[in-house]
């Protein structure tokens, strides 16, 4: 059994992925050709946003953004503290102070009202100048941004979409990774929407902005790529993993309809017993990049995780660790307030095995194993 299953995956869309890298390999164009440049346009027109820059993997994406709004030192950044740790990673890439912030148990994403406790916390205290919210989409959801925007506002402060794991969710009508003053996603292979390697992007509105993000992305290039007018990095999507994309992209509104499907399949099977399962709040869409439980207090997390293993059946666990107390953050970031709902979380959240392609079958299977310990 595979945790996510990229293997039917590519089975069904064999055919066009191989011919799509064929045309890469015989054109030996394999760095900003035309298929990176059509993907970017496909991207754009789904998400609804006016520019996609490509770029080399979801974490670029996210310090790009920072780097275009002159994010530095002085600053803080405000980051959910159950995420994975690229999003706050960033913020210290960049001299920032990352400001971790509590979540909602029902959602796993950034609690709005904590949210603004924090910045409060940060504005009295005036050590740092709140400058940028990161509101993570975490395992397919959007975060509340009809409450986190509104704060924003208040406060003066951007708003940064880290959509790498919500790609294809949608909030009353609007579409993940356009939900931000510049929104970003991954296409890790394990993404809803993933290439054959790494890879990323960047979605934003600003003509001004999508200008300052090409030019960083390309080592701070101005007129060509041997004029540079400012510091940057190198982070460029390649060729081949464009053409993975393209027929991946066409594919995606159905497959989103078949992990919505079986994510609704585990809710119904795993009904009744003690355990916490995920929610989509009314009018929200979630693009299930996992489907993860929250286990009973008194349950053994590592026992069952060996018992499902032993029977073949693969879990994961995002995340084990709060990211305030990730040893890189060691005296570099700020927590106002205890996180106690994220530290309930790392100790309780198991994520099963889902993907569009998984049947009935397997999850029954792992469905009724996982009743054996409950």
């Amino acid at each position: 059994m595979e945790f996510r299953d990229l293997k039917a995956q590519y089975g069904a869309l064999k055919a066009q992925i191989d011919l799509g890298v064929d045309e890469v390999l015989a054109s030996s164009h394999f760095i900003g050709g035309q298929k990176v440049s059509e993907l970017e346009g496909k991207l754009a027109e789904y998400v609804g946003a006016k520019h996609c820059v490509s770029c080399a993997n979801g974490t670029d994406a996210l310090q790009l953004a920072l780097m275009a709004w002159e994010i530095g030192s002085g600053d803080a950044v405000f980051v959910p503290d159950f995420t994975f740790f690229s999003s706050g990673e960033v913020v210290s890439a960049v001299g920032a102070m990352p400001v971790f912030v509590d979540i909602e148990l029902d959602t796993f994403n950034m609690d709005p009202r904590k949210l603004e406790d924090a910045i409060l916390s940060v504005e009295r205290a005036g050590k740092f100048r709140p400058r940028v919210v990161i509101a993570v989409d975490l395992f397919g959801l959007p975060a509340d941004y009809g409450r986190i925007r509104p704060i924003c506002e208040r406060h003066g402060l951007l708003l940064l979409e880290d959509g790498a794991q919500g790609f294809g969710g949608m909030v009353n009508g609007r579409t993940a990774c356009s939900l931000g003053d510049i929104s970003t996603t991954s296409f890790f292979p394990a993404k809803p929407l993933g290439c054959y390697g790494d890879g990323g992007a960047i979605f934003t509105d600003s003509d001004e902005w999508e200008a300052l993000l090409r030019s960083y992305a390309v080592h701070g290039k101005g007129e060509c790529r041997y004029d540079n007018v400012r510091v940057g990095m190198n982070s460029r999507l390649d060729e081949i993993q464009a053409a993975v994309l393209l027929p991946k992209l066409k594919a995606f509104p159905t497959e989103l309809e078949m992990v919505n499907s079986a994510a609704d399949r585990y809710s119904a099977l795993l009904d009744g017993l003690p355990l916490k399962l995920p929610k989509v709040p009314n009018g929200y869409r979630s693009s299930w990049a996992q489907y993860t439980i929250v286990l009973p207090e008194d349950a053994n997390r590592g026992d069952i995780r060996r018992y499902l293993g032993d029977r073949g059946i693969p879990t994961m666990v995002y995340y084990p660790k709060p990211m305030s107390s990730q040893l890189a953050f060691a005296g570099r970031c700020c927590l106002p307030e205890k996180c106690e709902v994220t530290e309930f979380a790392c100790n309780k959240v198991l994520s099963l095995p889902l993907s569009p392609y998984i049947d009935l079958e397997t999850q029954v299977r792992v469905v009724d194993n996982l009743k054996m310990l409950l």
